[in-house]
């Protein structure tokens, strides 16, 4: 048997593996992170992310540091080339406690989660190493790797020192690490799909120092121009982002020149009060790749599937992925599951991901249309349904956005039934503690498997199966309705230690729950992502599910 030196390599240092590397992380897991440019990009890719996102965020313990530096609640509308409104997307209500939509420019998120990793002893990040190679085995993965002294971002020719050439071993390989990924390349996984030829231009911009250049534009646009339509994106710290939609005869190199670059803009500022950062002409796919998993080598973010930018959920699709596949492995890992969990990375999470690259296809194809007669009948039904009851609201409470629910039979948990929400994300109330102090439901649990007692001890309903949730770690707490705390007896305080006490003050937990069925007495378990695993009175149940589910054929041992 070869010795791994680490639990999990990571190839990437995207938003993917630096969300994947902080989770695994505070879990406890050696990780070694291999990153093959030198240098921090420090272009602005992704522009958006959501409450489901951050709430990940809020598990890695870093949400509010990133939160800060984002433009939050911003409206989102499809308007006409003179700014009259077709159709307009505003959400203020915060079922997960985080706004649902959320502006952010990336290198500020990037440089914060990876500043952040330093407090991981356990967590070696490594850049200006390039993936040479890999081979796994029984006992694990050996990962073969080099120094880059160059760059790929086409600053430099990139230079690989392939005679120097190291090897590290894990017990498990993510490709983390792109569109372009060695790690799926190298196993020759092909990617399933559209690539779409229709080319943008994107301009990343940031006003001179001391000018409001873009306080005239706050939302984020949809510009519904046959002759060129055009996004117009608000970002924090003074940047601003355009996406011009280019015809097929239009010329890369003209569209990329500073003259055009400079008329383009005009159309929507003053260029006099910018700085131009990039301006590049691209193309989109909109791919999954066959397969996520081979053995002991795993692929997430868009190594395992490439979302078009017109819902900006790219980003957000890989830090699910992080959140989803972390805890698996840590369950393999630590508490001895069995590795075939890991095939429910895939049937958990392409759905959903399938679902996102779908959506924002059709997008895609109602925004750049350019034949007149189109757009008009484009116009006139998107106006018609916001006028629509029902329909209106739904869409404006962005309700066709696919939600985070799990397909039937391809999930950890108890089936789901009429009204189940096994399989399903729950909403995250703000909750009173025993002590008086509101804070976020999550932020009460920890990051781990969770046992809830509707108005109820589960430590206590549980009886002799408690150890073996002990085994996985697991946390308890008891929700009580707002106002139904009980009076209690001297002494209780010993007897409640090691138990969280919350307070339904709000009422959307406890509404959420008699929706789905709940009474008082039954337990609620959420797996370590906060999806739910059950919900139910049959403790037995819950028991011998988890340790069926998990592949654990013992009673659970602690680690």
């Amino acid at each position: 048997m070869t010795t791994n030196a680490h639990d999990v390599i990571v190839v990437g240092l995207g938003p993917t593996g630096l969300t994947m590397a902080t989770l695994l992380g505070r879990r406890g897991l050696n990780v070694l992170v291999l990153e093959r440019e030198p240098e921090f990009y420090g272009m602005a890719r992704a522009v958006y992310t959501d409450d489901e996102a951050l709430r990940v965020f809020q598990t890695a313990g870093i949400a509010d540091e990133l939160h800060a530096d984002m433009n939050i609640d911003s409206v989102v509308q499809w308007v006409r080339k003179d700014g009259s409104i077709l159709a307009q997307f505003r959400e203020d209500r915060r079922p997960m406690w985080w706004p649902i939509t959320n502006f952010l420019y990336q290198p500020y998120l990037e440089n914060k989660l990876e500043e952040s990793l330093k407090i991981y002893p356990n967590v070696e990040v490594r850049r200006g190493r390039e993936v040479l190679a890999f081979a796994q085995d029984d006992d694990g993965v050996s990962v073969t790797h080099a120094a880059s002294t160059g760059s790929g971002y086409g600053k430099r020719e990139a230079v690989t020192e392939v005679d120097n050439a190291e090897t590290s071993r894990a017990a498990y390989l993510i490709g983390a690490d792109g569109g372009r990924s060695v790690v799926r390349l190298s196993q020759n996984i092909e990617m399933t799909g559209k690539s779409y030829p229709e080319r943008w231009l994107v301009v990343d911009l940031e006003a001179k120092e001391g000018v409001d250049a873009f306080r005239h534009l706050p939302y984020f646009d949809f510009v519904c121009d046959p002759d060129m339509p055009t996004v117009s994106c608000p970002q924090p710290g003074g940047h601003h982002r355009f996406e011009f939609s280019l015809k097929d005869d239009d010329d890369k190199d003209e569209f990329e020149s500073d003259e055009t670059v400079r008329r383009l803009m005009s159309q929507y500022i003053d260029p006099e009060e910018v700085v131009v950062i990039r301006k590049l002409v691209y193309t989109f796919n909109a791919v999954v790749a066959d397969t996520w998993r081979n053995g002991r080598v795993l692929l997430a973010g868009d190594a395992a599937h490439m979302t078009p930018q017109f819902i900006g959920q790219g980003m957000n699709a890989g830090i699910r992925d992080s959140d989803n596949l972390s805890w698996k492995l840590h369950s393999v890992l630590r508490h001895g599951a069995d590795p075939k969990i890991l095939d429910t990375f895939e049937s958990e999470r392409r759905p959903h991901a399938k679902a996102m690259i779908d959506l924002s296809v059709f997008n895609k194809s109602l925004v750049s249309i350019k034949h007149p007669v189109q757009a008009t009948g484009r116009d006139i039904a998107l106006r018609s349904a916001m006028r629509t009851p029902g329909l209106g609201p739904w869409m404006r409470r962005m309700g066709m956005k696919p939600k985070p629910r799990f397909k039937k039979g391809a999930y950890l948990g108890l089936p789901r039934g009429l009204r189940g929400v096994e399989g399903t994300l729950p909403p995250q109330p703000e909750v009173r503690t025993y002590d008086g102090r509101l804070m976020r439901l999550d932020d009460t649990l920890g990051y781990g498997w969770s046992v809830v007692g509707f108005n109820v001890d589960p430590r206590e309903a549980l009886g002799a199966d408690k150890h073996r949730w002990d085994g996985l770690g697991a946390s308890y707490a008891t929700l009580f309705e707002a106002g139904t705390r009980p009076m209690g007896q001297p002494g209780d305080g010993r007897r409640r230690s090691g138990l969280i006490d919350v307070e339904d003050t709000s009422g959307a937990f406890t509404a959420w729950l008699r929706k789905a069925g709940a009474k008082p007495g039954d337990l609620l378990v959420l797996r370590p992502d906060k999806f739910v695993f059950g919900l139910t009175s049959d403790t037995r149940l819950l028991t011998r599910e988890v340790e069926k589910q998990l592949g654990l054929s013992a009673a659970l041992v602690a680690v």
